[in-house]
């Protein structure tokens, strides 16, 4: 399996392979970029169904935390963990110490944080192990209250500013009163979003591929519950993608009847030529990793003990990149997504 010459390496750092035999642990480590300072991104535990998956998907993921961290103005570079792994079935207390042994062999150059099959158990577990470690602690949640380390709320409450920006852009509305949203995931960060739009008037649409996730939107929120292909060709303002990422493809998009594409998935993009394809189709994108920035800045304030009101006007912050992003492709006739590169390259000094 070649890395230097896989389709996504993008003149990655460091990658490394990590296995546990007492445990069955397998993962791997990429740093993308850390010009800025130490890769920070979080360890996803998912059952690929190969090695090439998984490897593919690291390498993705950590060049997005890059940009990601620089457009949202963090002193952070790019990485990502994965464990090859089912999280339903496979975690373990050993196996989370292993991962944080293999975390902190890197020597504080990768930090990681909670992510998709991993929270803030795992985190605090990895902990035990490691001081490379973000998300196990406690504070004040946005809104009041007191939670752990998890960043989700914050992911959703960034996703929920940048949507705003998107829907006034592309729509003209300055309020959410009646806008119609299919949000596709509504797990942790899904389900925060969808409530922040509830409260602001809005109607949902929801899928998710764990029924009970689906079952409490509707219950709770009052929200309609379609089918896993039924989502994407909804006649509805904004499509939200909140789960996995390289849903937006050519056969989805055939389908697509929204005319903004705005959600908290990582690499929500199939291909990035597709950017092109949605500028010319008249669907505004609000490129993932600048609006679903809201975590990986609460995991920077968690870590370096900023308040509550900074961490808020600091996510707020994502609704005004969004909004030069989206202006810049207007004007200059390009997408979303490169002028959200170009923007993110000038920070990190590519």
């Amino acid at each position: 399996m070649s890395v230097f010459t896989h389709v996504e390496f993008d003149h990655h750092e460091q990658v490394v392979f990590g296995h546990d035999k007492a445990t069955g642990l397998k993962a791997i480590i990429a740093i993308h970029n850390s010009n800025l300072g130490p890769a920070l991104g979080g360890c996803r535990m998912w059952p690929y169904l190969n090695d090439e998956q998984a490897l593919r998907d690291v390498l993705r993921l950590s060049r997005g935390m890059t940009y990601k961290s620089a457009l949202a103005n963090l002193p952070l570079g790019g990485g990502k963990a994965v464990i090859i792994g089912d999280p339903h079935r496979d975690k373990s207390e050993a196996l989370f110490q292993a991962m944080g042994d293999f975390v902190d062999s890197l020597g504080g150059r990768y930090i990681t944080a909670a992510d998709s099959g991993t929270g803030v158990t795992e985190m605090r577990i990895m902990a035990e192990r490691s001081r490379h470690v973000a998300g196990a602690g406690t504070r004040e949640a946005l809104g009041g209250g007191v939670r752990d380390g998890n960043p989700s709320p914050s992911t959703a409450y960034g996703t929920f500013v940048g949507m705003r920006v998107a829907v006034q852009h592309r729509l003209g509305r300055t309020d959410l009163n009646g806008l119609r949203v299919a949000i596709q995931g509504v797990g942790q960060v899904g389900f925060s979003l969808a409530q922040y739009l509830k409260d602001a008037g809005a109607q949902l649409w929801v899928c998710d591929i764990h029924d009970a996730n689906a079952r409490r939107a509707a219950e709770q929120l009052g929200a309609t519950v379609v089918g896993q292909n039924e989502i994407y060709g909804l006649d509805v303002d904004v499509f939200a993608p909140c789960a996995m990422g390289g849903i937006v493809n050519p056969q989805t998009l055939e389908a697509l009847r929204a005319p903004i594409i705005a959600g908290a998935a990582n690499n929500q993009l199939a291909d990035a030529g597709l950017a092109e394809q949605l500028r010319r189709s008249g669907i505004l994108y609000a490129p993932d990793y600048a609006i679903n920035a809201g975590g990986i800045i609460d995991v920077w304030y968690e870590r370096s003990g900023g308040s509550e009101a900074a961490l808020r006007q600091h996510i707020e912050g994502i609704g005004e990149t969004l909004r030069e992003v989206f202006v810049r492709a207007d004007a200059e006739g390009r997408t979303t997504t490169s002028v959200a590169d170009r923007l993110a390259e000038e920070r990190f000094g590519r």
